[in-house]
Parts: structure tokens; sequence; C-alpha cells
């Protein structure tokens, strides 16, 4: 059956098949999969309950810890965290953590089940700078300790790249506005179309409210100098972005060179291949053995027929044809196409916020800024990228929020 770019690749578990991989667990007594998971969503204890069919306590148990559940299930890499720490990897294959725990989440959203609960007020008010998965994640761990909760985000809708960069056929736009809406339920206002530094100042929010948090997130693209300005080039944020927004009416030329080998190249690629491109190309900076792409995405970005080709860099560009060098051998090849899309990394943009960054993050480790009231997290903060570490973070800066203010 063709696919279209909002229908998710990997239409996962049924009733059966679930609990025949749920089976598969070695319900190891130390866990090696719960230690190994950065938001310590604790796959033990919900694989363990899925197993006596037990799915509302296996969605609690997600839920206790990750307000992004249903997100990570389908996102996070789990082969780099929690699987590459299951005990079955000494024996045939790791169990498929991520597929189960989407399997309960669907489930959780199915049953209409109200897992997260409101604390009792304290009288305390927090705002957060950006809408994106650790800011999300703070607001409920603060929600649930009983702090009012405002989220200032610049777009028009909350979500960051959850919303306007991960395509559909991996992150279903329905999801993301399931795991917002139990936020906005539990008391989180969230003020959009609202940039901090224009229509609403930092000292303003700093005024108003107990605590600040920045979670702004790496939203903004790189650009190698070579390609500013050139009429092919489009941004992988900004394709995206387009793609999502017009729900994948826009039109794409038969011959595209994506450049880049992470995740989001691989959405890129495989999402024009899902708009019916007959001839992607994928020229990557690292070897196959370097890559930095997860293992699910290279692979399904490989079946859908992109030609990728790696260890080559751009050298230069003549209109719509870039030359490439080889990063180890002697060798070039240029690549002639009718669009160019740079997915070579992204960057904060923290003007206005009175906030220094290095290497795109704050220079110091920990959340709480040289202004006692100010607090970073999610990219900005130092450590992973991924939405997983997100949650983590997002969850941390409302325990450091929470030690400094006394709430409870």
């Amino acid at each position: 059956m063709t696919k279209h770019y909002d229908q998710e690749l990997d239409s996962g578990y049924t009733m059966t098949t679930v609990m025949a991989e749920a089976a598969r667990c070695l319900l190891c007594h130390d866990a090696p999969c719960s230690k190994a998971c950065p938001a310590h969503t604790d796959p033990a204890k919900f694989i363990r309950s899925v197993r006596f069919r037990n799915f509302k306590g296996a969605a609690e148990t997600i839920r206790e810890n990750n307000a992004l559940g249903a997100i990570c299930a389908r996102v996070c890499p789990t082969e780099k965290y929690c699987q590459l720490a299951c005990a079955r990897c000494g024996i045939d294959t790791p169990i498929d953590i991520g597929g189960i725990q989407r399997f309960v989440t669907d489930f959780e959203q199915q049953a209409k089940m109200d897992i997260l609960e409101k604390g009792p007020s304290n009288g305390l008010k927090v705002a957060i700078v950006g809408s994106g998965p650790s800011g999300l994640q703070a607001a409920t761990t603060l929600l649930q300790k009983g702090y009012a909760v405002d989220i200032y985000e610049q777009q028009a809708k909350a979500g960051g790249y959850l919303t306007y960069g991960i395509p559909e056929y991996r992150l279903p736009n329905d999801i993301v506005d399931f795991e917002i809406n139990r936020i906005l339920n539990l008391g989180a206002t969230i003020h959009y179309n609202t940039t901090i530094g224009q229509e609403l100042t930092l000292a303003a929010l700093k005024t108003s409210h107990d605590a600040v948090i920045l979670a702004i997130g790496a939203s903004q693209a790189k650009m190698l100098p070579m390609f500013e300005n050139n009429a092919y080039t489009e941004t992988a944020v900004d394709f995206l972005a387009r793609v999502k927004t017009n729900q994948g009416h826009v039109t794409v030329p038969d011959n595209v060179l994506v450049i880049g080998g992470g995740d989001v190249a691989m959405d890129v690629a495989t999402t024009l291949k899902l708009l019916n491109v007959p001839q992607v190309t994928d020229v990557v900076y690292e070897t196959f053995s370097e890559f930095k792409a997860s293992k699910k995405e290279l692979e399904a970005t490989q079946q859908m027929g992109v030609t990728i080709i790696d260890g080559y860099v751009p050298d230069s560009i003549n209109d719509n044809t870039v030359t490439f060098k080889h990063r180890k051998i002697n060798g070039q090849i240029q690549v002639q196409a009718d669009k160019i899309i740079l997915a070579v990394g992204q960057v904060a943009d923290a003007a206005h916020l009175d906030l220094t960054l290095e290497n795109n993050e704050v220079p110091f480790t920990g959340y709480q800024t040289t202004d006692p009231k100010v607090f970073v997290t999610g990219d900005i903060a130092q450590g992973d990228k991924t939405v997983v570490w997100a949650v983590q973070k997002g969850k941390e800066v409302a325990e450091t929020i929470d030690a400094v203010l006394g709430g409870h």
C-alpha cells in the first residue's frame, strides 16, 4: 500500500503482537533498560504490567515520569538508550520498548484515560519561554507541584519542533495535540504569537512571575556560507515547516539534493519520497560508520529508495550544481539538482533574552543562570538534544525551581 506523507510508516502493534513482544522480556531484576532511559520512564515496570494485561497500570507508569510518553514512543532513538541496555541483546534482539510504549499510550488515548493531576496551589507562578518538549515537561511537573504556569510561544501553535519540524509519518499532529491538550487541561496557559523581547520583555516576565524558564530550543537553521542567497537552496527547517503547514500540498521538483546526515536530513529525504519525488540524493559529511542519524531513520530512508553518498563535504556551488570532495580520499563528485535542501544543524536565537551562548549552549552546568529568577532548559542547556533528554531536562529544571522557591 502506498503511504502518504501524513501516514505513519509503522502501523504499530496489535493486542496479539504486543503481548508476544512483551513475553520476550526477561523481567530482569536489575532492569538495565530502566536505568538507561534518560527520562526514567521505567520500561521494565510498564512492560511487566503489559505482560499481565494491566494496560492502565502501564500507562500510569509512563505518565508518572514522562508527560510526552506518546511522543517519545515514536521519536526516541531507543537503540541508543533503553534498548541498547536490554539483556536480550546478548541472546537475539532487544525488546521493542518504543513499540510497546506506543501501544500503551495509544490505548491510553483510546480509553480516554486522565492520569495527570494538578497539585494544590502553592501561590507561586512560573513563566516558560518556548513550548517545545522541555518547556512542556517543565510545565507539567510544575503544575503537579501546585505552581501556576504561563507558557509564551512565538508561533501560532505550541510544540516547537514537534509541531513544525518532525514529519507526520513519524509523529502525527494529532498525537502532539493530544499531549499538549492534556497539559492545558492541567491548567497551563499558553500565550501564542508572543516573542519575548518584542511583544513582551524578559524584565516584565520577571516582574510578574516568581521564576522564568528559557526553553527556546534550537529552531533556526544553520546556513553554509556558499549556499547563502542561492535561488535553488532551502533549509531543512523551512522545508519541513512548509510541508506541515500546508498539509503536504507543496510543489517539489523531480530531482532534489539533500545535504546532511542527521535525523533531520533523513526526515527531509523520506518526506520527499512520500511526496513522490522520483530522484532524491542525500550527500553526507560522515561515513556510514560515523552516521549521526538513528539506525531506524537511516533504514527507513534507504527503504524508500533514497540514494545516500557518504563521506563527502561541499566544496563549491554553481547555480544548481554542487561539487563535493571526499574527506578521506582523493576524489570529488558533482551533483546537479533542481532543488537543494540543507540539513546541517540548527541554532538557538537568544536575542533580547540577555543570555550568552557558547556552541549553542549556556556555558555552565545545571539550570539556574546568574540571575536568580531565570533558569534554562532544553536544547540550550548542556546535554543531548533528543526529545527524551528534553523531557528529563524539563523535569530537572522544575525540581531546581521548586528547591529554590520552596514551593512545598
